[in-house]
């Protein structure tokens, strides 16, 4: 609210000294009810500028043949004029319109109303007796300056006086609560307007013009003491002077101050302590730091939602014609045509997110707050992300120990506090006070700030990595060791699966991490076991035949596992004779389970990783499987869940034991028959490990993928022997973890092998009913073995605020960590319940969030017949749906095989959120314009943009192209001329009468070269997988209703509607529980 001119005494001004009209003064800390709100101030034109007018019931606002309404005024606008200085007494405190939103009170008892006023006579008195305010100067750039929205104890806030003195409470004797600046002040007034609607700030062509900030700034002396009258949250006196208090760093409104450190050029600390008490830090200084700021200002993670008039987005519901039911306009549905949307770093000091992302960035403050959000609350971490170049994570060697908290174990950090002079600091997470070691003491400046914290990687960014000291290491570090176990029997031979393996293995040896310590070793196995004498000193391997499955034995104590520089020449001969040793063998057995126990022997000593190479199911020895999964009548029971998981508990106990021996295990599985993914699975599950499965395995058509996963699992950086635990700040705990790995305690995740491509995710859960902290700290912790043998610990660390108010939740959501942890669960649930159940499951949770967001507007907002939701969570719809659509939770019996399920559910539980976001919404692309035009397109890698999820979009005269992150499928019209189908696929595409059989090289022709070239581009884009192009041409069923229509995620399929039947079913769910 603006200074008001006018002459004192005047009826602008009726509780001024001057006016012997005066009438008794409003408090805001009055008891509610206390006095009658009047109606909403208007603005009026004056002489001294313009003014607010109080609104009578039943009196037209403004002067007599004033405009009546504000857009009355918009369309005959008032010239604006100069505002004066103040001449008069106000209440106490700088105007309401530009102090800073603060969320706490400074005393006890309820918020003043939204328009405070002076009260009718009768009223009670003022809480004390006005005050002179001394006006001081006015420069633009102060308004940002003044604090971020909520940070009322910030550095320059009001609440801070000079020389250790107390300035008046935020709300002043007759002024509600401070109002609160959007952070995008929007378009600018109507030429001739002044002042603008409410809610946006007023902009001035002179700066004379402006009216008076928010009293003296931060600092400097004041003109005129304070009142002597009652006072609150009186802070005690500062023995320094205000001179030493550093001046708060200048904002624009398009660069709202982060979280963490000011600008490196404000000479500030490097972070912000745990929330401060009133008084002196352990250093002396009085109101260095600050409370954290809003959630609003955290970035670009956290959405702000701005409307005119509504702060959510909707969806309006249309009758469908000849019948009773409504439904959604597909074109106003919200899709991610643009791919997933680019996160940003909340704040200077947090970690990138591509390692940390929580799906929530604020925290709820209660328990009760907590129940009303029905959505997942985690965190999905990709400790070992690849970072693009110039972004790596620094490494940090410390001379002695590294410095961690005596309490919590947590590392230091950029969010931690020096205090004494830089002898102790203050933890984050737990708020210990801690010594610092001698060796790592550095003084503080002025400001006290470390003056070499610019210079240490660990207190100015969110990421790094510690070469960790012997003290961390419980053996010394281990080699990488690397040890195959292929199966041999006819399926893989006649697949040709022994030969690609056989040959990538051997290129990709010179890749292999570790040389020259690197250990590597061989097994094959049918109906008996095949081991392989590789010493360095002979000429070529020696093959020993193990027959005894019963109690498996290793032939030699030693040379069973070598050290590959070594034994190179060795390693090479038996490479390239491994296919024809055995292109003859028809034996159709499999000994796994024999096989694993006589590799835990070789292996146990070392650890490392195990590759094994399946293609049979295994039918002999211990852990012999049998055939399930083909009767149609179990999907549906209660016995439906038995299917995805094993009945044989010597799987589990190998994990386990591969576990506790620092041994992961890397499962491709192949054939045409069942192999019961869902039982070797297990292997992969709790040792840290993946599972890549190859149905129908040619080496013809899948050669190609199957070769690229293989090398790029040898090659791809690789944390051996690792542990990793995540800490969190006091009264939230995590509840359950969910990926890859041997949960060792109730925190600590072992992971023998874990590398770039694995992804975590885990629940939190709120212990104290009520949190007492203003901020919330995250950080990863990995401690792993590098494959050059040191021993390293990568931590990422996160801070984020905590709200009470359940739309600010909304707005902070991140809808991609959502679907990525809403993903797990899900799949996690086949495991224990059917698979209608699940999918039941993951669509209340939708139903229960938007029901809750919807009882915040329906009071305030018309909506009826429309579906309202945040901005932050529009595509959280179709995500759901995408869920329940997706291979390993749609459907029943017929539409996947059980092999299929499994082995997507073993995918997803492993997935990055942007790979994940691409499943779960592929991208479909029209390409034969594209291909004859040579045109660039606006989509990914110069190709057009990306079509609608909808078989409408299939032209038969067009050629598209459908890409799910994890295959590409080629869709070709029938109708489509048969002489650019001969050049894409090339002259057997004449007569052929299934397009997936035909491998898709480069042709001689000119658009075959481009399609190659633009698919080699997007695979450029997501390295982690091999994407294998299929071509199906329209009406070859039922490959082109499994490739592609079963994709297609907005038309119906796999008996479940599409996306805007279920929008519509979604807003009747949610319509019906209100």
């Amino acid at each position: 609210m603006q200074q008001q001119g006018g002459n004192p005494g005047s009826p602008r001004f009726p509780n001024s000294p001057n006016n012997p009209n005066a009438r008794p003064q409003f408090s805001p800390f009055s008891a509610p009810g206390s006095v009658p709100r009047a109606g909403p101030p208007t603005w009026q034109g004056g002489a001294s500028g313009p003014q607010f007018r109080l609104h009578v019931p039943g009196q037209p606002p403004g002067p007599p043949g004033a405009p009546k309404t504000l857009a009355d005024q918009l369309q005959n606008p008032i010239s604006p004029l100069p505002v004066g200085p103040p001449s008069a007494y106000r209440p106490e405190g700088p105007p309401a319109g530009y102090q800073p939103y603060n969320p706490t009170p400074l005393v006890s008892g309820p918020l003043p109303p939204p328009f405070a006023r002076p009260p009718p006579p009768g009223g009670p008195p003022m809480a004390g007796p006005p005050v002179t305010i001394p006006t001081p100067s006015f420069s633009p750039p102060n308004l940002a300056s003044m604090g971020a929205s909520g940070q009322a104890n910030s550095v320059g806030s009001p609440r801070f006086g000079p020389s250790g003195s107390v300035r008046a409470p935020l709300q002043g004797a007759g002024y509600g609560p401070p109002a609160r600046f959007p952070m995008n002040p929007g378009p600018p007034p109507p030429s001739g307007v002044f002042p603008p609607p409410p809610g946006s700030r007023p902009s001035f062509s002179n700066p004379s013009q402006a009216p008076s900030p928010l009293g003296p700034q931060f600092g400097s002396p004041s003109s005129q003491p304070v009142s002597t009258g009652q006072q609150y949250n009186v802070m005690p006196q500062s023995p320094k002077s205000a001179s030493t208090i550093p001046q708060p760093p200048q904002f624009s409104s398009m660069n709202p101050p982060q979280y963490g450190a000011p600008l490196s050029s404000q000479n500030f600390y490097g972070g912000p302590p745990p929330p401060p008490t009133a008084g002196h830090y352990g250093d002396g200084q009085v109101g260095a730091y600050s409370h954290p700021p809003p959630a609003s200002s955290y970035g670009g993670n956290y959405h702000q939602v701005q409307g005119l008039v509504e702060d959510f987005q909707s969806l309006a519901l249309v009758p469908v014609h000849g019948s009773p039911d409504s439904t959604v306009d597909p074109a106003t549905l919200p899709r991610p045509l643009d791919g997933a949307e680019e996160v940003k770093p909340s704040g200077n000091l947090n970690c990138n997110p591509r390692y940390l992302r929580l799906t929530i960035n604020a925290m709820p403050n209660a328990h009760s707050l907590m129940s009303r959000w029905h959505l997942p609350l985690g965190a999905v971490t990709h400790p070992l992300a690849e970072a693009p170049p110039g972004e790596e994570v620094p490494v940090v060697n410390f001379a002695g120990t590294i410095v961690r908290c005596r309490r919590c174990r947590t590392y230091i950090n950029a969010y931690v506090m020096f205090t004494d002079g830089g002898r102790r600091w203050r933890c984050n997470v737990c708020s210990l006070l801690n010594e610092v070691p001698v060796d790592y003491f550095c003084p503080l400046d002025e400001n006290g700030r470390r003056r070499d914290a610019g210079e240490r990687p660990e207190l100015s960014c969110g990421s790094v990595e510690f070469v960790a000291p012997t003290e961390y290491m419980v053996r010394p570090p281990m080699p990488p060791v690397y040890f195959f176990l292929i199966d041999v029997s006819l399926s893989a031979i006649n697949s040709g699966m022994v030969m690609v393996a056989a040959a990538t293995i051997k290129a990709s040896l010179d890749k292999l991490l570790g040389f020259p310590r690197t250990q590597i070793g061989f097994m094959t196995f049918d109906s008996t076991l095949h081991f392989y004498n590789l010493k360095s000193s002979l000429t070529q391997p020696q093959m020993m035949v193990v027959a005894d499955l019963d109690d498996p034995f290793l032939p030699l104590p030693d040379d069973l596992l070598v050290n590959l520089s070594e034994s190179r020449s060795v390693v090479d001969t038996l490479l390239d004779s491994l296919p024809s040793m055995f292109e003859n063998n028809v034996n159709i057995e499999s000994a796994l389970g024999p096989a694993l126990k006589a590799t835990f022997m070789v292996m146990s000593q070392l650890g490392g990783k195990l590759l094994l190479f399946q293609s049979t199911l295994p039918s002999l020895g211990l852990g012999r499987l049998k055939l399930r999964g083909d009767n149609p009548r179990i999907y549906g029971t209660d016995k439906e869940h038995l299917l995805r998981g094993t009945e044989e508990q010597f799987y589990k106990q190998m994990a386990a034991d591969f576990s506790k021996y620092q041994i992961a295990v890397n499962i491709y599985a192949f054939g045409e028959r069942y192999t019961d993914i869902a039982s070797l699975g297990v292997l992969a599950k709790y040792t840290g490990g993946q599972v890549c499965y190859y149905p129908a395995f040619l080496a013809l058509l899948h050669g190609e993928k199957f070769s690229y996963d293989l090398a790029r699992d040898l090659s791809r950086e690789t944390a051996w022997e690792a542990v990793m635990r995540i800490r969190c700040g006091k009264g939230i705990r995590f509840s359950s973890f969910h990926g890859h790995f041997m949960l060792r305690s109730s925190d600590l995740m072992a992971l023998p092998a874990v590398d770039c491509d694995k992804a975590f995710a885990m629940q939190l859960q709120l212990e104290d009913t009520l949190l007492s902290t203003q901020t919330v700290y995250f950080q990863v912790a990995l401690l792993y073995t590098s494959s050059t043998g040191e021993r390293r610990i990568r931590v990422h660390t996160m801070a984020t605020p905590v709200v009470n108010e359940l739309s600010e939740l909304y707005k902070a959501a991140d809808v991609g960590a959502i679907a990525s942890l809403m993903s797990r669960l899900a799949v996690e649930k086949t495991l224990q319940t059917k698979l209608e159940d699940s999918r039941q499951a993951c669509q209340m949770r939708l139903v229960r969030s938007l029901q809750e967001y919807r009882k915040l507007f329906s009071v305030q907002h018309r909506t009826s017949n429309r579906l309202i939701y945040p901005e932050s969570l529009k595509l959280l719809p179709l995500y759901t749906l995408a869920i329940i659509k997706n291979m390993a939770l749609r459907g029943g019996f017929g539409d996947c095989s059980p092999d299929q399920r499994s082995a997507m559910g073993f995918q997803i539980m492993t997935m990055s959120i942007p790979r994940l976001l691409r499943l779960l919404y592929p991208s479909l692309i029209r390409l034969d314009e594209y291909l004859l035009q040579d045109s660039r397109g606006d989509g990914p890698a110069g190709l057009p943009a990306p079509l609608v999820l909808s078989s409408e979009q299939l032209d038969p005269r067009g050629a598209f192209l459908l890409n799910d992150g994890l295959s590409f499928i080629l869709w070709l019209g029938k109708v489509l001329p048969a002489e650019f189908v001969k050049d894409l696929l090339g002259p057997e595409a004449a007569y052929t009468t299934d397009s997936t059989k035909i491998a898709l090289v480069e042709q001689e022709s000119v658009i075959s070269k481009r399609l190659m070239s633009s698919l080699q581009a997007l695979r450029q884009s997501c390295p982690a997988v091999y994407q294998l192009c299929t071509a199906v041409r329209q009406g070859e069923q039922p490959l082109e209703g499994t490739l592609v229509l079963s994709n297609l995620l907005e038309d119906r399929s796999s008996g479940a509607t599409g996306y805007a039947d279920f929008v519509a079913q979604i807003y009747r769910q949610v319509s019906q529980k209100i």
